[in-house]
């Protein structure tokens, strides 16, 4: 179950939704919607479509295109945090705009994702400026799985627009998921 919000216009508008997500190797990515209210613009343009997006991407098979991997990024290691995460910096090797230009936060013990932050290094429409997007991982029945992920944009005519998206899982690999089984 993910929960989609997006604010823009300084707080003037305002949209949600919530949807069930399934992905699986017959159907693919699926979305039902289960509830949304607010700006009817901005979910259609912006929590509609992100989901839309993510569908088409699956499908198109466009996921490997911006993995984090060696053949999509540059990897440096930087330094520890004050928490006792290693940032290591990720260069994009070409503009695409589902590649990042920042950092990902791994831990010491087993080099595992917990966060990977960053810019986007080529906007995602003519609109959209500058696009920021932290995204923070945990695991779940041994699986690395997405947590949370939130993005700052500038737009164009409207200012800056925040978007988040919350995940709760239901599942893994048809494994039913009980909240002491969340590793986060």
């Amino acid at each position: 179950v993910r929960r989609l919000s997006v604010v823009a216009r300084g707080g003037k508008m305002k949209a949600s939704l919530t949807a069930r997500t399934s992905l699986d190797p017959v159907n693919g990515f699926t979305y039902e919607v289960l509830d949304e209210s607010g700006s009817g613009l901005l979910r259609s343009r912006v929590l509609h479509a992100a989901l839309e997006a993510e569908s088409e991407a699956k499908r198109r098979q466009k996921g490997a295109h911006g993995a984090l991997s060696v053949a999509n990024y540059d990897f440096e290691v930087e330094d520890w945090t004050s928490d006792g995460l290693l940032r290591v910096a990720i260069h994009p090797q070409r503009k695409d705009s589902l590649l990042m230009e920042g950092s990902i936060f791994l831990t010491s013990e087993a080099a595992d994702l917990v966060r990977m932050e960053g810019l986007l290094v080529k906007r995602p429409s003519f609109w959209t400026r500058k696009v920021e997007i932290v995204r923070d991982y945990g695991r779940i029945l041994g699986v690395r799985v997405p947590i949370t992920m939130g993005s700052t944009a500038d737009i164009l005519f409207a200012g800056q627009s925040t978007f988040t998206m919350d995940y709760e899982y239901e599942s893994i690999n048809d494994v039913p998921v009980t909240m002491s089984q969340s590793e986060r």
